[in-house]
């Protein structure tokens, strides 16, 4: 489902604790069902605003967020997986010629200055955490 970031407050509140707009939440049902592994809700708002700051279509940004939701509804977590999933999704990125997905995205704005990623926080992007990574780059 495509929806607004209101709504995907709404959800993050109501699932997740998290009083915030997400870009993408994943609904597994837990187990395949009729063929059917769970639900995505996407802020078209914030893919929208994440397209602009990285210069890609909202159709390649829509495209990404699906794909991030689709491995969390395979089971998938890039905040306990040790960079499991990170790995998978930059291969499916890859082979669907999509730019950098959400983990990715994380990991670059989370770096210490240093460069050392392990102690950025696997957590899914927004578009605060674009926009200053993006503002970082034009300073720079």
């Amino acid at each position: 489902m495509i929806s607004n970031s209101l709504r995907l407050r709404e959800l993050n509140f109501r699932h997740r604790a998290k009083n915030a707009a997400t870009d993408v939440l994943s609904f597994p049902t837990g187990e395949l069902r009729n063929g059917w592994a769970g639900d995505i809700v996407i802020s078209r708002d914030i893919a929208a605003a994440n397209a602009r700051a990285l210069g890609h279509s909202l159709s390649k940004e829509i495209r990404i967020l699906i794909l991030h939701g689709i491995l969390h509804l395979a089971g998938y977590d890039h905040e306990k997986d040790h960079g499991e999933m990170e790995q998978k999704e930059a291969a499916l990125r890859k082979k669907m010629g999509l730019p950098t997905g959400l983990i990715q995205r994380t990991l670059e704005s989370a770096k210490p200055a240093g460069g050392n990623r392990s102690s950025a926080k696997r957590s899914s992007s927004n578009s605060q955490r674009v926009r200053t990574n993006n503002q970082r780059r034009k300073t720079t």
